[in-house]
């Protein structure tokens, strides 16, 4: 038995889950995972967060606690063993957007209404104390991941990213870098659940908000609606974009330029991430994500507003042919047992 198994056992058995059936449930880009507990005709999550790997559980317990006093729903805490790093929280089920829409796309309207909603009400309310707060420039250095990454990966060159976060930073000063709100940062299909017999925003389940912190209003917009695990109809997208700037009053065409300017920012900042997940973590499935990535990265650039943003994407950034991700994954390492 590995030594997590154990203590994640000895936690279980303290809080009288000890005889539960266990079930791995998911796990995703960093060292988190969780399993399903059923007892009889009760089930609960263990969360397993190692510790000094990223990921606070104190924090995702502050973010949860805040997200139900405002009226969202978010997962209930049981339990906590905060040293070593395991939380007991509520199960709330399988319906996850990105499943629910395998079934049923008509639906698709009708969720990311609901998803903009949650946002909308998210943002109506003051932020808790003590989020990070990053500067303009701060988020251009984060997209250079895609130079640091996913252009070494392409080509074994890591090019000089000073001009690249100078443009960058500037498009975020001049059209994306007003009032803050709190973001959840990894806002998508895949962390939104369905809950029957709730109403309203309390009818989505949220997960993965353990990374929240101070950011643009558009950002987690961008995050729901290109997402890098599934294509969002353009009609949906532009409806969604329009919901949300009409509720909160704002231009609608100085909005997208800033949505144009934050999905850029996402994109590279994805493509990094997706690749260092191959070179690094020895994760070569992120790699079939890429070309949607990149697709949005292209939309996003033929916005005018970055034209500059664009002239130095074309001269740095290899599209992801095919061959080109073969080159990266040739390069994953293999991963740990």
């Amino acid at each position: 038995m590995s030594d997590r198994k154990a203590l994640s056992t000895s936690f279980l058995i303290a809080e009288g889950w000890g005889t539960a059936l266990r079930r791995f449930l998911a796990g995703d880009a960093s060292d988190r995972s969780y399993d399903r507990l059923t007892r009889g005709a009760q089930t609960a999550v263990l969360m397993d967060a190692p510790p000094g790997k990223g990921d606070d559980p104190a924090t995702f317990i502050a973010i949860a606690d805040h997200l139900r006093g405002i009226g969202l729903s978010a997962p209930q805490i049981y339990a906590r063993d905060l040293q070593n790093g395991f939380l007991l929280i509520e199960d709330l089920g399988d319906d996850l957007f990105a499943r629910v829409l395998r079934d049923a796309p008509t639906r698709e309207p009708e969720l990311y209404r609901l998803a903009t909603d949650v946002l909308l009400h998210l943002q109506s309310h003051p932020a808790p104390q003590g989020l990070g707060d990053l500067s303009a420039r701060d988020w251009a250095k984060a997209a250079s991941f895609a130079l640091d990454w996913y252009v070494y990966a392409a080509t074994d060159h890591r090019p000089d990213a000073a001009g690249f976060i100078d443009t960058l930073g500037t498009l975020l000063s001049r059209y994306a870098d007003g009032p803050r709100v709190m973001i959840l940062r990894d806002y998508h299909a895949e962390n939104l659940l369905v809950l029957a017999g709730r109403e309203g925003v309390a009818s989505v389940g949220i997960l993965d908000f353990q990374l929240a912190q101070m950011g643009q209003p558009g950002y987690d917009l961008v995050s729901l609606l290109q997402d890098a695990r599934r294509d969002v109809a353009p009609a949906v997208e532009a409806e969604m974009i329009r919901r949300f700037a009409d509720s909160k009053a704002l231009d609608l065409a100085t909005f997208q330029t800033a949505y144009a300017v934050l999905g850029a920012q996402r994109a590279l900042r994805i493509l990094g991430i997706f690749a260092r997940l191959c070179l690094v973590s020895g994760k070569p499935g992120y790699l079939t994500l890429v070309p949607r990535v990149w697709g949005q990265l292209q939309a996003n650039l033929s916005h005018p507003a970055l034209h500059d943003l664009r002239r130095l994407c074309d001269a740095l950034l290899p599209e992801p042919t095919p061959q080109i991700l073969q080159t990266i994954g040739k390069k994953c390492v293999t991963p740990s047992p």
